[in-house]
C-alpha cells in the first residue's frame, strides 16, 4: 500500500516532535536532578540545626521535580479526569493510597493528578520496585526516603521486615503523610494469568482488569502507622472533611486508574509524546482506617473486596466511558484536573537557571584551584 504525502508528513512530524521532546527531557534531567542533589548538600548544616525545615525544603524541591515529569505529559495532551470522592478533603491527614497497576505511566499519572492536592506530593512516600532505584530518578527517591521493594517469594519476608524498619525510621521523622503502593505487585499484563489461576484454585472471582492483591506491604503499613486508637470520621459523599484531630494513619484511599479502551500509557509514550492526546480517568474512594480490619484473614478479604470493586468499576468504564455514580448520587460527577502552564514554565525555568548557576560556581572554583 502506497504511503501518501500527507501520511509521510504526519509520520515525519511525529518523529521530529518525539526527538525534540526526548532532547528536552534529557536536558531537563541533566539540570534538575543534579541541582536537587546539590541544593540539599549545601543545606546539610540546616538538616542538623533544624531537621523539620530541611525536610520542608526538600519536599518543595521534590514536588517541583515531579511537576516537571507531569509537564511532559501535560504538554503532550495527556490529561486527567477525576471521579468519586474528593481527596483534597483529606490532603492534610495521613493516608495510604492503594492503586491498580497497568503500566509505567501509572506513576506519571499520579505525579500529575496529585500536584493540585495541597501538600500531598511533597509529604508522600512511594513504595516501588527496586529496579527503579537504578533509573535517573533513583537518587532523588533515595534522598526523599522512598522504599524500594524486591519482588518474589525468596525476598518477601525480608522485604517486609525492611519495610517496617524503613517506616519507623523515616516516615514520621520526615513528616510524611501519604504513602502510595501498588498491592498487585506488578503490571497487569504480567500477573493476570497467574492471578486467575490462583483465583480458580481458591474459588475467588475471575478478574480481567485487575489482579488479586498481595497482603504483605499493606499489613505492615497498617500495623506500623495506625495509632492504637482511631477516631477518624467516615469520608462522607456530600460533606467536606475539614479537619481530623486523630494521629497516625487515618484513611485508606482506593485509587483506580482507567485508560480509554484499556490501553495504558507507558513511560516511553509519556516522554516522547507520539500518542494522540489522551484523557486518563482516576477514581477515588476514601475509607476510614478504623473500618479496615487488622486480622490477616479479615484484612485479606477486605483487600480482595477493594480489587473486586475495581474490576466492576473498570468493567463499567470500558462499557460506558464513565465510572458509575457513588452511592446516593443520581449521576456520576467528574472533575477535570488542571495544571497552570505558567507555573510549569516557571518551575522549568528555575531548573535551567539552577543548572546554569551550579555550572558557573563549579567553573569558578575550578579556575581558582587550577
Amino acid at each position: 500500500m502506497a504511503v501518501t504525502l500527507e501520511q509521510a508528513q504526519r509520520v515525519g512530524y511525529t518523529c521530529l516532535k518525539a526527538l525534540l521532546r526526548f532532547a528536552f527531557m534529557v536536558a531537563n534531567n541533566l539540570v534538575a536532578i543534579p541541582s536537587y542533589v546539590l541544593y540539599l548538600i549545601v543545606l546539610q548544616p540546616l538538616r542538623v540545626l533544624d531537621s523539620k525545615s530541611f525536610w520542608y525544603i526538600e519536599g518543595v524541591l521534590f514536588k517541583w521535580l515531579l511537576a516537571m515529569v507531569a509537564s511532559w505529559g501535560w504538554w503532550a495532551g495527556y490529561t486527567v479526569v477525576e471521579w468519586g470522592d474528593d481527596v483534597k478533603a483529606v490532603s492534610e491527614d495521613e493516608a495510604m493510597v492503594l492503586v491498580n497497576h497497568q503500566a509505567t505511566g501509572d506513576v506519571c499519572t499520579l505525579m500529575m493528578c496529585l500536584q493540585d492536592k495541597g501538600t500531598v506530593v511533597r509529604q508522600m512516600m512511594w513504595l516501588m520496585d527496586h529496579i527503579f532505584k537504578y533509573t535517573n530518578f533513583g537518587i532523588v527517591s533515595l534522598i526523599h526516603g522512598d522504599f524500594f521493594i524486591r519482588q518474589g517469594k525468596a525476598h518477601r519476608d525480608q522485604q517486609l521486615v525492611l519495610l517496617k524498619e524503613h517506616l519507623e525510621k523515616y516516615y514520621r521523622s520526615r513528616n510524611r503523610k501519604w504513602i502510595v503502593l501498588f498491592p498487585e505487585g506488578g503490571f497487569l499484563r504480567k500477573r493476570r494469568e497467574t492471578s486467575q489461576e490462583f483465583a480458580k484454585k481458591n474459588n475467588l472471582p475471575f478478574l480481567k482488569h485487575v489482579t488479586l492483591p498481595r497482603l504483605g506491604a499493606t499489613q505492615v503499613i497498617l500495623k506500623t502507622l495506625v495509632a492504637p486508637q482511631e477516631n477518624g470520621t467516615p469520608a462522607g459523599r456530600d460533606t467536606v472533611i475539614k479537619e481530623s484531630k486523630s494521629k497516625g494513619l487515618q484513611w485508606v484511599i482506593d485509587t483506580t486508574i482507567a485508560y480509554p479502551k484499556g490501553e495504558p500509557i507507558d513511560i516511553q509514550t509519556w516522554i516522547l509524546g507520539y500518542r494522540q492526546p489522551t484523557v486518563t480517568h482516576v477514581h477515588y474512594r476514601i475509607f476510614p482506617v478504623k473500618d479496615v480490619p487488622a486480622e490477616p484473614e479479615a484484612l485479606t478479604h477486605w483487600l480482595y473486596q477493594r480489587f473486586i470493586e475495581k474490576e466492576d468499576l473498570l468493567t463499567h468504564f470500558y462499557e460506558t466511558g464513565a465510572f458509575p455514580p457513588l452511592q446516593g448520587q443520581a449521576k456520576a460527577i467528574s472533575r477535570e484536573m488542571t495544571l497552570s502552564n505558567l507555573w510549569l514554565v516557571g518551575i522549568q525555568s528555575l531548573a535551567f537557571l539552577s543548572g546554569g548557576m551550579w555550572y558557573c560556581i563549579f567553573r569558578y572554583f575550578y579556575h581558582c584551584l587550577f
